[in-house]
């Protein structure tokens, strides 16, 4: 469905890190010795010009360095992709180029090695402002490490977001007024703020499974939600996704094309990519991913053309949780499929949504009731005449 020159954002995940966080479920590794920058350059730039290849007439809109840790990777890794991104894909002013980073010391030092790379918008992970939460959730700075690599990078990218984890075991809503309010402090632009969710796999889940980890009570979650949405609409920065927040025109170029079911290329292990309409993943074993695209060219396992049907029930999961919401006109067009109107006018009715000039929007009340919502609406989605 993607045509000329639309624009295309570009994924490079690096898989490592220093030490594994005990709520994080993303394709992270920890490893006895360090990876082998040259040969792990080498794989990315020929996995990239692998998928390169069936993928012409685009624009670079934005690239995204995550991870495991990608401030890890040597810079001129990070300089080399840029510039082969930049070769195959002539990109339109202001490319956006974002690398995520933690903010120990020694990370924190290479920043302007980073910039000189290309990258103009740091994404910074510092999940807590206070020494005690900071050790439960597995982190390797301190607070204190924490405001310095913030103000560091501040100095060097004119873009920055970063980090915090909310509704963590023992916090109280006064805790995280408190806490809220000193990160707006130094947000500038783009402030990130996930509630924390125990996902199946970490260590989090098993200490809850086994009761060694406290839960937040029935509505805490709920009641932090609320004041988050206060307190950063009052500061200047809105939710434009329902954990992201920005001030206008700071918001993620990269994620919001994910949102609004735009074409991305993702490269490393287990790396995911939507290719008009194609999803495609890479092997997501770091040591399996490096064998095969030395030999293969690329680390690709999986390459599914998408029904429409699928398309759309992806566009509603993505769209719904953005500010802006999905257009249903644009959704019909592109997919063929349609939400039921008797559904969407009940849910109007209940104040949950809001249906202005054929453009589907969740309301602050059907905020907390949002994968409900979404999952009802794509199940009526139905073909168009």
């Amino acid at each position: 469905m993607a045509k000329e020159a639309d624009p295309l954002g570009i994924y490079i995940h690096w898989p490592y890190c220093l030490a594994k966080c005990p709520y994080c479920d993303f394709n992270s590794h920890v490893t006895d010795t360090a990876p082998d920058q040259t040969r792990w350059k080498r794989a990315l730039v020929r996995e990239l010009e692998s998928l390169a290849e069936r993928v012409s007439n685009r624009r670079a809109e934005s690239i995204f360095f995550g991870g495991g840790t990608p401030s890890l990777m040597a810079p001129d890794t990070v300089a080399e992709l840029v510039s082969r991104i930049q070769d195959f894909w002539p990109s339109s002013t202001g490319l956006e180029i974002t690398l995520e980073a933690n903010p120990t010391s020694s990370e924190a030092g290479r920043f302007r090695a980073f910039a000189d790379a290309g990258v103009n918008r740091l994404s910074l992970g510092i999940q807590a402002l206070n020494d005690k939460d900071l050790k439960r959730l597995g982190r390797r700075h301190t607070a204190d490490e924490a405001m310095e690599a913030l103000e560091m990078g501040q100095a060097v990218f004119s873009r920055l977001s970063f980090d915090l984890i909310y509704a963590r075991t023992g916090q109280t809503v006064q805790d995280w007024e408190r806490e809220l309010a000193a990160a707006l402090d130094f947000a500038k632009g783009h402030l990130s703020l996930y509630q924390l969710t125990i996902e199946k796999g970490t260590a989090f889940y098993q200490a809850a499974r086994d009761g060694r980890m406290q839960l937040p009570e029935d509505g805490a979650a709920d009641k932090l939600y609320k004041i988050t949405q206060k307190l950063c609409e009052a500061a200047g920065l809105p939710a434009y996704e329902i954990s992201n927040h920005a001030a206008p025109g700071e918001e993620s170029v990269h994620n919001l094309n994910y949102w609004r079911g735009g074409d991305y290329i993702g490269i490393g292990p287990g790396a995911h990519s939507r290719l008009g309409g194609h999803a495609l993943e890479t092997e997501r074993n770091p040591v399996a991913w490096l064998s095969q695209v030395e030999k293969l060219e690329n680390g690709l396992i999986s390459d599914e053309k998408l029904t429409r049907l699928e398309i759309a029930e992806e566009r509603l999961l993505m769209g719904l949780r953005l500010r802006e919401g999905v257009d249903l006109g644009n959704l019909a067009r592109c997919t063929g499929y349609g939400v039921a109107d008797n559904l969407i006018e009940g849910y109007v009715n209940d104040g949950f949504l809001q249906l202005n000039d054929n453009r589907l929007r969740v309301t602050s009340c059907g905020r907390f009731v949002l994968n409900r919502l979404i999952g009802e609406l794509a199940s009526s989605l139905s073909p168009v005449n």
